[in-house]
């Protein structure tokens, strides 16, 4: 596509409308002939140092905020280069499923998005999601590297799965995406929000950037009219919900305080629970297969989405009975020689380990043992919180390594230590869990948590094979 076409709205360089654009990125390192090269600033790095880099490897213009002094390309400077990059890449990349839909929160992201697809797939639809547990489809789940990826990846993504016969797909809104316009250029059908909680501090500087970047899914990047489905069991909820109406949407609410979509009873079973839903004033009773409250919630938010966008209600609620869990999430990894179940949860905040604790306590008789820790280089304002909320709703914790990174190990279990001082300390994670395993008696239960579905141990810079729920099914099969 010639540049001219490509950039419509902003002013050229002379000479360069006829230059031919075949490709656009942000990273130098995968520049090819051709290229448009998205000189953008990130955090830790500056696109303007790698400029050289990427004409070298080919790059014929180059995308950038004002100031930028090169001229062997033709320069396009804008005064938002992220919303620019993300605008070019959905007209070089054209192409999406007709309807798209958008779930932000800090927890239950991944859950509601696979659900949803589930309850479209189930309705005949050909349906997809993505988000932070990768692309997964009809045919099977494909690795992302981001929760909500690239601009120029998430369009590229897009353009796949349209061209793959998907017509309905729904993805995870995270708030750096948000926060860094990779979304900007998506036509989005519906839009969701599941809750705010303390988490990735390390980005936003307080929890009302938090709140705002997420915001932005609203406010400027929903369609006006377009279904917004928002959790409005807490404040920030309710506060959301108000701003989606502002902006013009159409404000759907679900949860215990929903207006549209409400619950009003859930019954634990064993392995399922048996809830009570009111929808449109007419009450249904169903069986989900699935622990936990907060797997209630994911539930409901899916199935708001799923009506909102046209599934018929009955075949929504029927849905719900068959859902299958998700990776990594209150997942059964297998159960001991005892009877105890295991289970393994990616949850690494202090409001993600409460409502996975308080989801098992209901299907537990005995005792809650708790592996968790957390991760190094991140927020370090939840290590004590996590710990008191594991002393709080558990009998026994064991704090080990999580993802320390390039921080001391033992400093990070300290701090978690301050708010449950009477757990267990062991640093490696396998013998952490090998204890839990040895602990548990029937009617117990034990719960690893804080990697869900990750397969690699981060220590220092370097990624080490360790999957939560192979080492229990390996310590399983070994102690039988």
């Amino acid at each position: 596509m010639k540049l001219s076409m490509l950039i419509a709205t902003l002013p050229l360089p002379d000479g360069a409308k006829d230059v031919e654009i075949t490709s656009l990125t942000a990273d130098s390192r995968a520049v090819k002939p051709g290229a448009l090269f998205a000189a953008l600033k990130g955090v830790s790095a500056d696109g303007w140092d790698y400029v050289g880099q990427a004409i070298e490897n080919g790059a014929v213009a180059i995308l950038s905020r004002p100031g930028l002094t090169e001229t062997r390309v033709p320069v396009i400077e804008t005064e938002n280069a992220r919303e620019t990059y993300a605008y070019l890449a959905a007209r070089l990349y054209a192409g999406q499923p007709e309807t798209l839909v958008a779930v932000t929160g800090t927890n239950g992201k991944s859950s509601t998005v696979e659900f949803l697809r589930q309850i479209w797939s189930e309705a005949g639809l050909n349906a997809a999601c993505f988000g932070t547990l990768g692309i997964a489809t009809q045919k099977g789940v494909t690795p992302l590297s981001h929760t909500t990826p690239d601009a120029a990846a998430l369009q590229m993504t897009l353009r796949d799965l349209k061209d793959s016969g998907v017509t309905y797909a729904a993805m995870e809104a995270s708030s750096h995406g948000l926060k860094q316009y990779r979304l900007d250029g998506a036509r989005l059908s519906a839009v969701a929000f599941t809750n705010l909680t303390q988490d990735h501090f390390d980005y936003h500087p307080n929890v009302e950037d938090y709140f705002m970047s997420k915001a932005r899914l609203f406010k400027s990047l929903a369609p006006q009219g377009i279904p917004a489905i928002i959790n409005v069991d807490s404040e920030y909820g309710q506060r959301m919900a108000k701003l989606a109406g502002e902006a013009g949407l159409k404000v759907i609410t679900t949860g215990w305080n929903g207006d549209d979509l409400r619950i009003a009873e859930v019954t634990p079973r064993s392995a399922s629970q048996s809830l009570l839903l009111i929808h449109k004033g007419v009450r249904h009773t169903i069986e989900l297969p699935l622990a936990g409250e907060f797997q209630v919630l994911n539930a409901v938010s899916a199935a708001g989405l799923a009506m909102a966008t046209g599934v018929n209600s009955d075949a929504v609620f029927s849905a719900l009975s068959h859902l299958k869990g998700v990776n990594g999430r209150m997942d059964r990894a297998g159960v001991t020689k005892t009877g105890a179940p295991v289970f393994v949860d990616f949850a690494h905040t202090p409001d993600g380990l409460e409502k996975l604790l308080r989801g098992v306590r209901p299907h537990t008789q005995g005792r809650i043992v708790v592996v968790f820790g957390c991760g190094g280089d991140r927020d370090p304002g939840k290590r004590p919180k996590m710990g008191a909320i594991a002393h709080h709703y558990s009998d026994i914790q064991i704090v080990t390594d999580d993802n320390p990174r390039t921080e001391d190990a033992a400093k990070i279990r300290k701090a978690v230590m301050s708010g449950c001082p009477n757990a267990i300390e062991t640093g490696d994670r396998e013998a952490a869990i090998l204890a839990g395993l040895d602990m548990v008696q029937a009617g117990d239960c034990l719960v690893i948590a804080g990697k869900g579905h990750e397969s690699g141990q981060i220590v220092g810079t370097h990624i080490i094979p360790f999957k939560d729920a192979d080492v229990v099914r390996r310590l399983l099969k070994a102690q039988s």
